[in-house]
């Protein structure tokens, strides 16, 4: 009968590399048994184990990387993966990340855009997102981070986070369920009290809008179409926009602005679109 397969039992990326320094140490200090003497036998093997020990120590120190993966979405789209750990990213319009795995932790790069992380526990493997001079810290939860040109925005929606301002020298933030916190270059804002599942509707193809300036809401949803959208003016950008719409119907959305706030939709020299407040005839 043939023994049973243990996962457990195959090498891990970690061994491997260990693997691979222990027959480059033996390759670089062979011992001949006909060349060494039984009395400096114990003494080599002594001095190649305690190298080894320090080398095995070192990278362990460095926690060098041994893979990446790069994730991206287009204008409009979602993408979500999961990773090897069983963790799951999720990309919203416009995004790019690239994931690093290392013998002692898991890092991710967030490039540009806005990303949902739902994190497996690790203890003894932390997980950790970079997004310009930001740095989120994690063990096992569900948050979200979205990077703009200037800023960064943190929102838990599960669990609990470590954000740092590597910029600075100011304390780290903590942030648990439902709470938010922005970083900028004057530093990190206070934390602020949110209902993240509506910030985070987006991962289902949602746009929620509350009593969102009109300004704010076309801001948001230029990210979702390829249209170009020109500013507003003044008196059309301050209207409130409330709803829950399609991101996938983005463009529809532009069309029924007219039917949903006193609007008009036009055209500038550029070809932009422009979204004025319709006159009051007096």
């Amino acid at each position: 009968m043939h023994p049973e397969h243990d996962p457990a039992q195959e090498p891990t990326h970690a061994d491997q590399l260990l693997a691979q320094h222990r027959q480059a140490l033996r390759a670089r200090f062979p011992l001949p048994a006909a060349q060494v003497s039984r009395s400096q036998r114990p003494r080599r093997l002594a001095m190649a184990t305690a190298l080894l020990v320090l080398v095995s120590g070192t990278l362990l120190w460095l926690d060098p990387a041994y893979r990446s993966e790069r994730l991206v979405s287009q204008v409009g789209q979602r993408n979500t993966a999961t990773l090897a750990d069983g963790s799951t990213i999720t990309l919203n319009t416009d995004s790019a990340l690239e994931v690093s795995w290392h013998l002692r932790s898991r890092r991710v790069t967030l490039e540009r855009g806005q990303a949902l992380f739902d994190v497996s526990h690790a203890t003894w493997r932390p997980f950790s997102v970079e997004a310009g001079k930001t740095r989120v810290s994690v063990v096992g939860t569900l948050f979200e981070v979205w990077r703009w040109p200037e800023s960064v925005r943190v929102t838990v929606l599960r669990g609990k986070v470590r954000v740092d301002d590597l910029s600075a020298a100011s304390p780290a933030a903590y942030l648990v369920a439902d709470q938010q916190i922005a970083a900028t270059p004057a530093g990190l804002s206070p934390v602020m009290q949110v209902d993240a599942a509506s910030s985070m509707a987006w991962k289902d193809g949602r746009l929620v809008f509350d009593h969102t300036p009109l300004r704010q809401a076309l801001q948001e949803l230029r990210r979702y179409t390829q249209a170009r959208i020109a500013e507003p003016d003044p008196q059309a950008g301050g209207l409130l926009l409330s709803g829950v719409f399609d991101t996938a119907r983005a463009d529809a959305l532009l069309d029924l602005l007219p039917d949903i706030l006193p609007v008009t939709l036009g055209r500038n020299a550029q070809g932009d679109i422009e979204v004025r407040k319709l006159a009051v005839k007096k």
